[in-house]
């Protein structure tokens, strides 16, 4: 059976076409397991398991509570049935003592899921058996980027395919096989009782090495053949011709696992556990499936049952027998009134892991695939590798040449190599990839072995043919050819390989000493067994040094094989290709996320590498938006290390102890900057709260250079002189306000306290702070890295331009600013008279910054100029100005207040100082004014203001960054059917969504699938919604709302506040679409009507509703104007 087959049996259609994608569906909730065990037949190992477990524990493979407990067998050979038994008391132990008894007793029991993972026996393609050998499929979902070993699959499978549903009781599952289960195998737990086995179909031929189930036709089992005859095998025949294999999987509800328990106080099966072995009982062994599942077979009989014996046990002396006759009957007395029943899979599949290197290799292949598989792996020259091939958590430099059908796991080589068809290469480093130059492998398993001789650590190599066999039956061969043509052809001789006592009958590849593992002066390498393939080359020196070395049979390996180095060494390879990854991710600008290998580096203890490498990459970057994402890794991986303590990730970023390495930054200096930054985050590393804030600066410091890109868009700001305006006459900008309806929404920031009451309620006071965030396709860095698209109106509110400014000279040398309302009584006024009065232009909380700033960005004032304030503005313009900014729309509108007062106060003052700006060059220099004004922010707010009309704008993934504006042409009489149905409830709500921007941008640097792919449809929805008013249709543009809508949730959860809900859920009815226009969070709510005129009728309909609390309805018309600007009669200076 194909591997990828076994474990993928979900996936559509679409990811059947990328075999290495193991895609997570949607799925029901996993079982909470009480207690996981895995057992394992080698002491030495148990601590090793044992962390595998808390391993995947951490990555939210097993639920958080659940109880880990890694068991070694009493005995090598104890069986599967015998560590069955043993893992049951040790988990009814530890439940037990949990629940304060001092007694193990079955009442644990009662409220337990308990699943049993037994790893089984050697396996020659793995040194950790069958469990975590590494399968060509990876999982883009997970949490937590890690290999997926048979384990993940089989605990995924147990979790949430066959486990889910099922009463309390005891799950046992082999580890040996390949499953393959739909989400939901249609399995009833009504009424059950006793054990039920799980069958998946195969076919009779494969039926004939393997195990089946007989059964009546109400699922009872009435036998359990083991290779079986022809007419055995043909009577378990389902109607399809297909069989019931079994499949490894067991499940024993409580009463039956009580029956199961009381056993291991019964000599001889007290013998099976670790309670009988420290009694001084000799060790027994057990088979699950032919003694204690045969036993409830309905056909079986007491007597035939009393004196068979298991397959696996084979024949014995009268002391096995006189064993097994006793546990059986000991079985038959506990078990026998338990009913045993079936549940068959028909979608599923079954394929035994067996010891046949070409059906291991065809598991992990694709034979007639056109390309390779590359599985977490790095290869610099993928063309070399062969059709058909495979590669796994690999780290691949030069020319590796990969034949068709051969596979390399676990290997860091250095080319040239070249590996031919049907090999098996794993456990290869580096420093062995110069025993392959200008050697080729073909049909060879070739694998690097980490061992412990007599406690101290050692590698050792072993090669053997794809075609030789494992069993010690039959005529052996070895590297694919027979002993005589082998020992003919190396000089070896077979007292090299066995002792003069051993019959002929036991001479086999299993017993063979054939693997160097200590040799008298030098280290081991491939190069002691290659020479093998041709001895004639160096004229016996080999065969002399090969005889000169400790060697060791696979048999005698076995025990000394270190299996917590070789994960250890797994682990540590894994990363090491993380880190080439991580690097080619970014350097390259691919939208892959790196938060799951950032998980699984502070998981498993190793994020120094991973925070030199984002740091290298930071320091290197030609491109600031590739050091940008960068530092936001670096940000990310604080964040981890934080584990969820520390406090919010948002938050300020300018504690006076990062100021200096973010000089660096700003004045471009990227290599220095890195590196400052990393001396102080050295400082930041001691608790979670440091980190949490190291975290925030290093995404402050990402802001940094965003804003230096942003900056690139001041290019395209020109103006062109014209005639100055009087002294004391004032220019006045006048703006409509803007509704989104795709691409996603700007949130307002940079305005502080220029934003004026709604309904009565006071003006923000100057000095509190603005929300400094922004919207996602238009926002930077989106709007420059995946490119932007937006279509959005300009709308006159309640038949009012709502925003605005007016600029004037006067003859004094100073600045004059006022912020609040149209009509100045309330107006927050602030005079300039100095340069130290415009420091904080650049500071949005500061008061009146917004307007400081623009005549900063204007070419008015140069706050590093020399001349004082009075000096530069009498020699430029004879003396000062007045500028007066006011918006009637609340705070948090979500209406672009801000972008859009910022281009009416920069049009004002420029005009002002004479000079005329175009529409074009003013969205540029709104982008630039909210850069300098430390804000961010995108550019679809004053597009949608300062523009007329319906239009998209646009901007291409590229720096500088343009933005392009084009008007959207609708039918005939469109515009005015379009104000008939649009209206603009205010929610009540003010949205509080200081952090939105960050958490946006956060996901977007971490590349999130979701995230990705969401902004992506914004981009297409844009030209969707731009075709909609091009018919000139209403239904289609209420989808695009009402979509968009969508979007922006998943852009931003918590941006849907329940009373918002609620009000949008009472209007449902009566509109064909509905969006918060912004980035959500309350402000307005836009609507399209299905009827004309609906103000007063949705006033009733709200009316009716309980807890909306302080909403208002608005009348909506398209603004074809965009900004205007008039000259008006001159005034007196107060």
């Amino acid at each position: 059976m194909d591997l990828r087959g076994a474990v993928l049996s979900d996936r559509s259609q679409s990811q059947k076409k990328n075999p290495s994608t193991l895609a997570r569906m949607e799925q029901p909730k996993g079982v909470d397991w009480t207690v996981i065990i895995l057992t394992c037949q080698y002491k030495d190992s148990v601590e090793v398991f044992q962390r595998e477990l808390e391993i995947r524990q951490k990555r939210e493979q097993i639920p958080a509570g659940t109880l880990l407990l890694a068991v070694e067998d009493p005995e090598v050979h104890v069986g599967s049935g015998g560590a069955t038994l043993n893992a049951l008391l040790v988990a009814s132990e530890h439940l037990s003592a949990r629940a304060g008894f001092t007694v193990v007793t079955s009442d644990v029991l009662h409220s337990a899921w308990i699943l049993i993972l037994h790893m089984g026996r050697d396996f020659p393609f793995d040194d950790c058996g069958r469990a975590f050998t590494c399968l060509p499929v990876e999982n883009p979902q997970a949490p937590v980027e890690a290999v997926v070993c048979n384990l993940d699959c089989l605990l995924d499978i147990m979790s949430h395919r066959l486990g889910p549903g099922s009463p309390p009781g005891v799950w046992v599952c082999s580890t040996d096989m390949l499953l393959s289960v739909p989400l939901d195998p249609g399995i009833s737990w009504d009424g059950f009782r006793g054990a039920r086995g799980i069958a998946l179909p195969g076919s009779t031929a494969y039926a004939r090495s393997h195990g089946v189930y007989l059964t009546d036709s109400e699922g009872f089992v009435l036998d359990i053949y083991y290779q079986g005859t022809e007419a055995e095998i043909q009577r378990c025949a389902r109607p399809d011709g297909r069989v019931p294999l079994v499949s490894g999987v067991v499940f024993f509800s409580v009463e039956t696992a009580e029956c199961l328990l009381a056993t291991h106080v019964s000599p001889p099966l007290d013998a099976c556990t670790y309670m009988g072995l420290d009694s001084g009982a000799q060790p027994g062994q057990l088979s699950l499936f032919f003694d204690i599942l045969l036993c409830m077979a309905r056909n079986v009989q007491r007597e035939d049952f009393l004196v068979g014996r298991p397959p696996e046990m084979g024949q014995g002396d009268a002391d096995i027998a006189g064993y097994l006759h006793g546990a059986r009957a000991e079985l038959w007395r506990q078990l026998r009134g338990q009913p045993l029943t079936v549940a068959y899979v028909p979608d599923g599949s079954y394929s035994y892991m067996t010891n046949s290197a070409s059906e291991f290799l065809h598991s992990l292949t694709s034979p007639g695939a056109p390309g390779a598989q590359v599985i977490h792996s790095q290869v610099e020259e993928r063309p070399l590798l062969g059709a058909g091939s495979t590669v796994v958590s690999c780290l691949l430099e030069g020319p590796v040449r990969l034949g068709p059908g051969s596979v390399l796991q676990h290997c860091h080589l250095r080319g040239p190599i070249h590996v031919g068809t049907g090999c098996f290469v794993s456990g290869l480093d580096v420093a062995q990839s110069q025993a392959l130059h200008g050697v080729e492998l073909r049909d060879l398993i070739l694998r690097g072995h980490h061992v412990q001789l007599h406690g101290a650590p050692s590698r050792a190599f072993t090669l053997v043919g794809r075609l030789d066999s494992w069993e010690r039956q039959g005529t052996g061969t070895y590297l694919n050819m027979s002993w005589s043509k082998f020992f003919q052809k190396t000089g070896i001789r077979d007292w090299d390989l066995w002792d003069p006592d051993v019959p002929p009958a036991e001479r086999c590849l299993l017993s063979a000493r054939l693997f160097p593992v200590l040799h008298p002066s030098r280290a081991l390498g491939p190069w002691d067994l290659l020479w093998m393939l041709d001895p004639q080359e160096d004229r016996g020196r080999a065969l002399q040094a090969w005889r000169a070395c400790w060697r060791l049979s696979w048999e005698q390996l076995q025990p000394c094989l270190d299996r917590g180095t070789t994960l250890a060494a797994r682990r540590d390879l894994f990363f090491r290709q993380a880190l080439h990854k991580a690097r080619h991710v970014l350097e390259a600008r691919q939208d892959l996320s790196l938060r799951p290998l950032t998980w699984a580096a502070v998981h498993e203890g190793c994020p120094g590498l991973l925070l030199a490498t984002l740091d290298q990459v930071a320091a290197g970057a030609e491109d600031p938006g590739v050091a940008a994402r960068a530092l936001a890794c670096v940000a990310d991986v604080l964040g981890c290390m934080a584990g969820g303590r520390g406090g919010l990730r948002s938050g300020p970023a300018a504690n006076p102890e990062w100021l200096w390495p973010f000089s660096f930054l700003e004045r471009g200096d990227l290599a220095r900057g890195v590196e400052a930054l990393t001396r102080e985050r050295a400082r930041w590393l001691s608790r979670p709260a440091l980190l949490v804030r190291a975290a925030r600066h290093y995404e402050g410091a990402g802001q940094l250079l965003i804003r230096r890109a942003v900056m690139s868009a001041q290019r395209f700001v020109s103006s062109k002189p014209v005639e100055l305006p009087a002294p004391g006459q004032w220019v006045v900008a006048e703006c409509p306000a803007r509704v989104d309806f795709s691409g996603e929404p700007v949130e307002e920031g940079g305005v502080g306290s220029a934003l004026q009451s709604w309904a009565g309620r006071p003006p923000r006071p100057a000095g509190s702070r603005p929300v400094a965030t922004g919207g996602w396709s238009d926002t930077p860095p989106l709007a420059y890295e995946l490119g932007g698209a937006v279509l959005g109106l300009a709308v006159r509110v309640d038949g009012r331009r709502p925003i605005g400014a007016r600029a004037r000279r006067i003859p004094e040398p100073e600045l004059r600013l006022a912020v609040g309302p149209r009509q100045d009584q309330t107006a927050v006024k602030i005079v300039c008279c100095s340069l130290d009065d415009m420091r904080g232009y650049c500071q949005p909380q500061a008061p009146g910054a917004l307007l400081k700033a623009a005549f900063v960005c204007a070419g008015v004032v140069s706050v590093s100029s020399e001349l004082s304030l009075r000096e530069q503005l009498l020699r430029a313009f004879g003396g000062g100005f007045e500028l007066h900014t006011w918006s009637e729309l609340p705070h948090g509108s979500g209406l672009g207040t801000s972008s859009i007062l910022a281009g009416a106060a920069l049009a004002a003052v420029q005009r002002a100082a004479g000079r005329a700006v175009g529409a074009e060059a003013l969205i540029h220099a709104v982008l630039h004014l909210e850069q300098v004004l430390t804000t961010g922010g995108g550019w679809q707010d004053q597009v949608g203001g300062l523009m007329p009309g319906i239009k998209v704008g646009r901007s291409q993934a590229q720096l500088p960054l343009k933005v392009e504006v084009e008007e959207v042409t609708v039918p005939e009489g469109f515009v005015q059917k379009l104000n008939d149905h649009l209206l603009l409830v205010y929610t009540g709500k003010t949205r509080l969504a200081r952090n939105l921007l960050q958490d946006v941008l956060r996901s977007w640097y971490a590349r999130l699938p979701a995230v990705v792919q969401n902004a992506r449809r914004l981009v297409r929805q844009t030209e969707e919604c731009a075709e909609a008013f091009r018919q000139g249709s209403l239904p289609l543009l209420g989808q695009c709302l009402t979509s968009y809508w969508e979007q922006k949730k998943l852009m931003a959860p918590g941006c849907e506040p329940l009373a918002v809900r609620r009000m949008m859920d009472v209007l449902a009815p009566h509109v064909h679409g509905q969006s918060l226009a912004g980035a959500g969070g309350g402000g307005f709510l836009c609507l399209l009507t299905k009827e004309p005129r609906q103000k007063e009728a949705l006033e009733a309909v709200l009316a009716k509703t309980e807890g909306l609390g302080n909403y208002s309805v608005h009348l909506v018309e398209v603004d074809t104007q965009g900004l205007s600007l008039q000259l008006l009669g001159t005034e007196t200076s107060n």
